[in-house]
Order: structure tokens, then sequence, then C-alpha cells
């Protein structure tokens, strides 16, 4: 192991004791593997270690004045320092004082008079406890920015996905309301709205590959492209196909997405929609009638340059809501191994549809908690609905 730069305090008032720490010590002086640094007593020592706080081990004698070593092991507790580790030197027999300083927090200890081959080895223990803890310590420092920087990802993508409902109160035409909870910090499920003009409403939804960060910046990137695409291309299939050409060259062989996109004419009563290998949505009727949207087919995006994309129109009743969700819903397991499947989302739809759109898709979300119960969470899960209300 290299012991590169650990300095090592010896407290003593022999001044004998400093000049053969040195010679017999010299070799790994002069390499710079040792830096010995010396103190008379225990006030000494606590100076030393408060101006120097790279000092990793103190080799204390037990009988010194103004501070023993006993009274200085005691005030080393206080500094709450993990990383620095005490030997104490005490005479040959004097169990009773060495018995007090292990109790008191030294690591180790050496007899008098010193065998410096047992004190070389005992000071090479030490120095890689010592360096274990520290590489601990850097560890758990690591994992606590992670946490921050994961945090804060979380919130940014919170905000990136619209959370503040209502929106488009002025309009009477339409609701919407979405809500997703990510399996770890941060997600690869997505959803955005946004009118186009004063009678397009276009919403879509996604679900990436994979979970966590990787996810969550390809999420980003998918939906600010479907975003930007469509505020200038009213036909789905156009728009997908646009932005899965677009997407290829920034998968790699793992990455892809799948996506819904709809458009609904306000003035017209009509959803015109796209789907790249998304789970299709529910139509669900103002009187409780759920029905699946047709099959337009379509392939995932970001795998296949030239894919082609169909779109297809439905009209819609007064009263009819969207419900689109990711494979985190239907795909929720319980500690059994069982799924949550459609048939519970198409059950719950149904007893359901008298219910404004803020708690119908909270009450889907307490379904598939209730249903997974103490198993744990491994897709993110998103639910976004759109209702139509009529001119």
């Amino acid at each position: 192991m290299n012991n590169s730069g650990h300095k090592i305090l010896v407290v003593d008032d022999e001044p004998d004791l400093q000049m053969l720490m040195m010679q017999k010590f010299r070799h790994k002086v002069r390499s710079k593997e040792y830096e010995f640094l010396f103190a008379e007593n225990g006030r000494d020592a606590l100076d030393k270690i408060s101006e120097n706080s790279t000092i990793s081990l103190i080799l204390s004698d037990i009988n010194m004045p103004k501070m023993d070593g006993l009274t200085l092991l005691d005030e080393l507790q206080d500094l709450q320092r993990n990383d620095l580790k005490a030997i104490m030197v005490s005479a040959y027999g004097d169990m009773e004082n060495i018995r007090t300083a292990m109790n008191r927090g030294a690591y180790d200890f050496v007899t008098k008079p010193i065998d410096f081959n047992d004190l070389e080895t005992t000071i090479e223990k030490t120095l890689k406890e010592i360096a274990r803890i520290q590489n601990t310590m850097e560890m758990e420092e690591q994992l606590s920015s992670l946490n921050y920087d994961l945090d804060m990802a979380a919130r940014i993508q919170q905000k990136i996905l619209k959370q503040d409902f209502p929106v488009y109160e002025e309009d009477e035409r339409f609701d919407v309301y979405a809500h997703m909870i990510a399996a770890k910090h941060v997600g690869g499920d997505f959803y955005d709205f946004f009118k186009v003009d004063d009678d397009k409403f276009v919403f879509f939804i996604g679900d990436v590959s994979g979970k966590g960060m990787p996810a969550a910046i390809y999420m980003a990137v998918c939906r600010t492209m479907l975003k930007s695409i469509g505020s200038e291309v009213l036909n789905p299939a156009e728009c997908i196909t646009k932005v899965n050409n677009m997407l290829i060259p920034e998968s790699d062989i793992t990455t892809f997405v799948t996506v819904f996109y709809g458009i609904i004419d306000l003035k017209k009563g009509e959803l015109s929609y796209c789907n790249g290998g998304h789970n299709l949505p529910y139509l669900l009727s103002k009187d409780g009638n759920v029905k699946e949207l047709s099959d337009v087919g379509g392939l995932l995006l970001g795998k296949f340059e030239g894919a082609e994309y169909d779109m297809s129109t439905v009209k819609l009743e007064p009263g009819d809501s969207i419900v689109t969700f990711t494979d985190g819903v239907t795909e929720a397991e319980n500690d059994s191994g069982g799924f949550f499947d459609e048939e519970r989302v198409i059950e719950y739809l149904e007893k359901s549809a008298d219910k404004k759109l803020n708690p119908l898709v909270k009450g889907l979300f307490l379904e598939v908690m209730k249903f997974a119960g103490s198993a744990p969470q491994s897709d993110d899960i998103t639910v976004l609905t759109t209702k139509y209300e009529g001119n």
C-alpha cells in the first residue's frame, strides 16, 4: 500500500524520542511516505491538530505533564474525527492504563522499551484502517453529492413536466390533467400539451427505455423535439416521422422511446392521432363506455430510420375523455408477481366516468398503489387524460 503523505504526530516529553523516530524511519521520511510532527504534551498536540487538519495518526505517550495521554484521548473524542487514530505508548505491564486508553478510543498500543519493528507494523496496520475510513468518507461525500444532484434533477424534471393544474381555464371546450411518479429520482416517462392555435390542442405521452438519469436526459431530448416539430406540423404522422429520424443519431443500441401523439380539433370535435409503439389509449365516454382507440401501427422511435407512421381520426362527443398512460400502469406488479393489466384499468374507468379529471387520474394511481401493496415500484408511472367538453 502507498502511504504517501501520511502525517504522524508524535506526542512525548522525552527529546530523545524525536531523534529515534527520525532515525528509525528515515527511509520513510526520505521517500515522503511519512512526515513526522512533534508535540511535548496533550495541549501542544491539540494545538498542532487544530493547525494541521491533515494529521491522520497520533503516537502518544500516556504519562506527560500539563495534559497526559488519557486526557488527550478524551479531547480527541470531542473532535469527532473517525479518520484520526491514536496509538498509545505505555510501560510494559501497565495494563490498567492500556485498558483505560483502549476504552477511551485508542486504536492500538505499543509498550516501552519500544520495539521499532513492532511499531512500524502497528503504524502500517493503523494507516491502512485510516485509508479505509477515508475512502468510505469520500464515497459517502460522493453519494451525498450525487443524491443532491439527483434531487435537483428531479425538481427540474417536475418543472419541465407541467404541474400547475388546471390550465387553459379560459377555454371551456376541453380540460387536461396529468401526473407522473418516477421509479427513481428521475424518470424516462414524459408528457406535454399545448395549443397550436385557438382550435388545435396537441398532447402526447412517451416512455423512454430504461430508468434514472440516462432515461431522463433522453426524455428531455424527445419532449423538446416533439414540441418543436409539433408546433409547425399539424399532421401527427408527419410529426412522429420527423422526430423518429431526428432521434436516430441520438440513440444508442439500448435506447428508444414509445410515443402516443394526438391533436384535438376543438372546433370540429375530432381527434387525430399517431402511435409510435406506445400503449393505445382508452376513449371514455360520459356514460362510462370504454373502448381502446384503433391501432394504427407504428414502431417505437429512435431505432428504425425511415419507419412509416399512419394517422387516424375519430369523432369525439362532448364529455369524451382520452386516457393515455405508460406501461408502468398496466405492468405494475404486486407481491405475488401479478400485473395490474388492462382489465383493471378498464374496470376502474367504467365506474369513474362522472369524475373530474384530477380525481379520475389520481384515483387510477391509487388503484395501482393499492394493487402493488408493498412490492417495489419497478417502472415510472404516468397518466395523461384529456377531456373534450364540446363547443
